[in-house]
């Protein structure tokens, strides 16, 4: 097949899952009373609620899809509702679980992060989800796509830790891309009202040994993500690879960050990324 008009392939990632949660634990484990009461990037939450969060997802992760325990019936009819909807349940979560001792959270978190592993390493990464991932557009989709998602959750959460204890980052090739790439794959869905002419290309580069390059192009009145193009670049945006992640995960507003990244040619193009938002909430 022609490179230049395949689309990326699944982020096969369920296994770094364990090893990312294993560095938590081992942070966790490190921090001193002081460090769990430090404000993180997270403007509601310090380290004790972002760690609090990670529990809680997990359990209603794992009481939700593996073991079908459904406690409330919900309808959500828009993409608000949704967002309201996270935002609560993110709330409840880490009112109940902040209040637990480190040493309590650590175990917990331990035991059922371990579960999580399991069950994400279980599934067949191409069957379908139970859930869609509504910043990609995504209403229904493989595992692989969920479980991507499910390590951008627990890698950016975590990163927000070591950023605010200043603990040195996970920022390594084997962890970071597959997040990047997760987080890239909402460029068509974020462009989809951002109107241009056929064969115009937009090129997204992280920089940096853990980053690289997402081609946007547009083709027949639609956005596509593809591994290569010959399509003529009408913008270039490069992202230095520490602030890419706080970009995505409303870690730093787009204003702030605009001043750390390089936007070569159609700036309304380009700069468009600036609101790529890959979390709910």
């Amino acid at each position: 097949m022609n490179a230049q008009h395949d689309t990326p392939g699944p982020i096969l990632c369920a296994y770094l899952l364990r090893a990312v949660d294993e560095k938590l634990i081992e942070l966790l484990r490190s921090l001193s009373a002081e460090e769990w009461e430090l404000q993180t990037v997270a403007p509601l939450w310090k380290v004790r609620d972002v760690a609090a969060h990670l529990l809680d997802t997990v359990l209603r992760k794992l009481s939700l899809v593996r073991d079908g325990s459904l406690m409330e019936a919900v309808e959500v009819r828009s993409s608000k509702d949704l967002t309201e909807l996270i935002n609560r349940l993110n709330r409840e979560g880490v009112a109940v679980y902040r209040r637990l001792s480190p040493k309590a959270l650590i175990s917990m978190l331990e035991m059922v992060c371990g579960q999580s592993a399991d069950f994400h390493e279980s599934l067949d990464p191409f069957a379908p989800a139970a859930f869609g991932v509504s910043w990609a557009g995504e209403e229904r989709l493989a595992n692989w796509f969920d479980t991507a998602r499910e390590l951008t959750e627990r890698w950016h959460h975590q990163q927000q830790i070591r950023l605010v204890t200043n603990r040195p980052g996970i920022l390594t090739r084997e962890f970071y891309y597959p997040v990047l790439d997760c987080f890239l794959r909402a460029l068509p869905y974020h462009y989809r009202n951002f109107d241009a002419p056929d064969a115009t290309a937009l090129i997204v580069e992280v920089s940096g040994e853990c980053g690289g390059c997402w081609n946007l192009v547009r083709e027949r009145d639609q956005w596509r993500l593809l591994v290569e193009s010959t399509a003529a670049c009408a913008a270039r945006v490069t992202i230095p690879q520490e602030l890419a992640w706080r970009l995505f995960t409303k870690g730093i507003s787009p204003d702030a960050a605009r001043e750390a990244i390089r936007i070569e040619g159609n700036q309304a193009l380009g700069g468009n990324i600036l609101q790529l938002t890959a979390i709910v909430g």
